[in-house]
């Protein structure tokens, strides 16, 4: 067995599952010579394409639960072993992702999903579930806002769970190599000693 925070688990889901959307291609516009320019996650929902029932449960939850819900029913559309992976934060099982969420109702006031496009259309890839997200924090402390854009791709399982969850706050992927994945490891590993989400996750 490896040891709790050795990450083994975490870099075979990389393996399998990681998502790799192309920012350029979903999101980006062309230019007055026809190539595709800088990307743009700002969602336009009109625009948004269609998916599966099931694919938009999943939608649904995630945005509750990045607008604070702390759900145990939501935490449910990972699995149990499963990677979160944004610019702060590296979660490889579910109960690490749930310290995430559940941090959400401590640290703000309001947390607000403000608009969502998908952006990968179902019959591409019955697994994979691509949506550009704008997401409203106010901080509970001092009551400033801010608004932040961001390109979501969820990986799932042959069961529909969320397998690899990656949020984009610009074109970059996400090496994970070197300091950067240090932090953020530690940050997963650690945040659920604080916001203490059920142990049963």
């Amino acid at each position: 067995m490896p040891e709790p925070n050795s990450h083994v688990q975490g870099k075979a889901l990389e393996a399998q599952y990681e998502p790799h959307p192309d920012p350029q291609a979903l999101t980006g516009h062309k230019d007055a010579t026809g190539n595709i320019s800088d990307v743009d996650y700002e969602p336009y929902p009109e625009q948004s394409v269609k998916i599966s029932p099931e694919k938009q449960d999943i939608l649904k939850r995630i945005t509750s639960l990045y607008s604070g819900s702390a759900s145990e029913e939501d935490m449910q559309v990972y699995a149990r072993e499963s990677v979160y992976d944004d610019p702060y934060s590296y979660c490889d099982t579910r109960y690490k992702i749930a310290g995430q969420w559940y941090g959400i109702p401590k640290m703000f006031a309001k947390s607000e999903t403000l608009k969502t496009q998908v952006v990968s259309p179902s019959d591409t890839d019955p697994k994979l579930l691509v949506f550009k997200l704008q997401q409203k924090y106010t901080v509970r402390a001092v009551q400033l806002s801010k608004t932040i854009n961001s390109l979501v791709s969820l990986s799932l399982d042959e069961e529909g769970k969320v397998k690899y969850h990656k949020d984009m706050w610009n074109e970059k992927d996400y090496s994970h190599g070197g300091l950067g994945r240090f932090f953020k490891e530690l940050n997963g590993d650690h945040l659920t000693k604080i916001t203490q989400p059920p142990t049963d996750l």
